[in-house]
C-alpha cells in the first residue's frame, strides 16, 4: 500500500468517525425530545374528570392519546433513521422494511367519539399500533445488538375486544385503562433501551 493510499484511508476513517460523532449528537438531541413526545398520562385523572364533566373530557382525552401516539412514533422513526445511518457507515446494512408510519388525525378521531361507536375503533387502533410498533422495534434492536436482550410486551387485542363486547361496551373502560398503562410502560422501557443504545454505539458494540 502506497503512502498516498494509506493517507487517504486514514482521512476517510477520520471523516467517518467525525460523521458518526455528529450523528450520535443528533441521536442525543432526539432523546432530549422525550419529555415532549413521550408524555406520561394517568387514566385515573382522566376518568375522574370525565365523570365530573359528564363525559365531555373524553374529547380532549382521545385527542391527547392519539397525538401522543403520533409524536412518539415520529420521534422513533427519526431515531431509527439515525441509528441505521451510523450502522451503515460501519459496514452494517440491515435489511429492514421501511415502517409504514402515518399520522392519525387527532382532532378527527377525538371529534368522532360523539358518534359513540368510533371510540371502540380508537381503542383498537391505539392498541394495534403499539403492538406493531413494539414488534418492529424489538426486531430492529435484536438485529442491531444481538448480544443484548430486548423483551417485547404482549398485547391481547382479542381479549380486550371480547371483554368489551361481552360487557356491552363497559369493558372499554378497562381497555382504555390498559392503553394508558401500556403506552406509559412502553415509553419508560424504551427510554432505558435508548440510553443503552447510545452507550453501545459510542463503544462500537454493534452488529
Amino acid at each position: 500500500m502506497s503512502l498516498k493510499e494509506d493517507a487517504y484511508k486514514s482521512c476517510q476513517a477520520l471523516y467517518v468517525r467525525m460523521e458518526n460523532q455528529e450523528i450520535v449528537g443528533k441521536i442525543r438531541e432526539n432523546l432530549q425530545k422525550r419529555t415532549k413526545t413521550d408524555k406520561i398520562m394517568w387514566f385515573s385523572m382522566w376518568f375522574l374528570v370525565s365523570i365530573i364533566t359528564f363525559g365531555l373530557a373524553l374529547l380532549p382525552m382521545i385527542y391527547c392519546l392519539v397525538e401522543r401516539r403520533n409524536r412518539h412514533f415520529r420521534r422513533q422513526k427519526e431515531l431509527e433513521d439515525l441509528i441505521l445511518t451510523i450502522l451503515k457507515s460501519k459496514g452494517t446494512n440491515l435489511e429492514i422494511e421501511q415502517e409504514s408510519f402515518h399520522e392519525r388525525n387527532s382532532l378527527l378521531w377525538a371529534s368522532s367519539i360523539i358518534l359513540i361507536v368510533p371510540i371502540f375503533a380508537v381503542a383498537f387502533l391505539l392498541s394495534k399500533d403499539l403492538l406493531l410498533h413494539e414488534q418492529r422495534q424489538a426486531f430492529l434492536f435484536r438485529k442491531m445488538f444481538p448480544d443484548e436482550k430486548f423483551v417485547e410486551r404482549k398485547i391481547s387485542l382479542k381479549f380486550y375486544a371480547a371483554t368489551t363486547l361481552a360487557t356491552l361496551g363497559v369493558g372499554a373502560i378497562y381497555w382504555f385503562y390498559k392503553i394508558f398503562n401500556e403506552y406509559n410502560k412502553h415509553f419508560k422501557e424504551q427510554w432505558k433501551i435508548e440510553d443503552r443504545i447510545v452507550e453501545l454505539l459510542e463503544k462500537g458494540k454493534t452488529a
